[in-house]
């Protein structure tokens, strides 16, 4: 199974490669974000059936087979040897380091609960610094969850009471 994902995953970004685009291009004539245009291509998000048509229109070289397959329920999964890529380890980093602070935030600002990942959307942009220097904005942004206080009358797998 894994080996078919690789198969599909490395079809798939040759077919980007040939289109000479930039996951930002292809984003901007999608509508998606371009960390998004990655996952799809990567195969670690499902292609809607109402975006296959404006991906098609982005990547001209992709093929029905393709779009079938991108649109299939994907297993979510991450190679755990994927921290030792440098920029991977930075980004880790960066979460577990400011982690705490940003976690203290959420629940000044919000209450008490998280910042969902499965509502959620992602991107990079490049932008100049103050120095004139090239700097990297990743931008999360996703929707907040609170916790809920666990009551057993809230519970619909147990049978209510009389």
């Amino acid at each position: 199974m894994e080996e078919a994902k690789t198969t599909i995953c490395n079809r798939l970004l040759a077919v980007k490669r040939n289109s000479g685009k930039t996951y930002s291009q292809i984003a901007e004539e999608t509508g998606l974000t371009n960390v998004y245009v990655a996952q799809l291509l990567r195969r670690q998000a499902q292609l809607k059936p109402e975006t296959a048509p404006k991906l098609r229109a982005a990547l001209p070289e992709l093929s029905e087979e393709l779009v079938n397959y991108m649109m299939r329920p994907l297993m979510r999964s991450y190679d755990p040897n994927l921290i030792q890529e440098p920029t991977i380890y930075r980004l880790n980093e960066a979460v577990m380091h400011f982690g705490e602070s940003i976690k203290e935030i959420i629940n000044e600002e919000f209450g008490d609960g998280i910042m969902s990942a499965i509502d959620f959307y992602c991107s990079v942009d490049k932008v100049k610094g103050v120095d004139g220097k090239d700097r990297a904005v990743v931008t999360f942004d996703g929707k907040y969850l609170p916790y809920s206080e666990q009551k057993t009358q809230h519970m619909v797998s147990r049978p209510r009471q009389q």
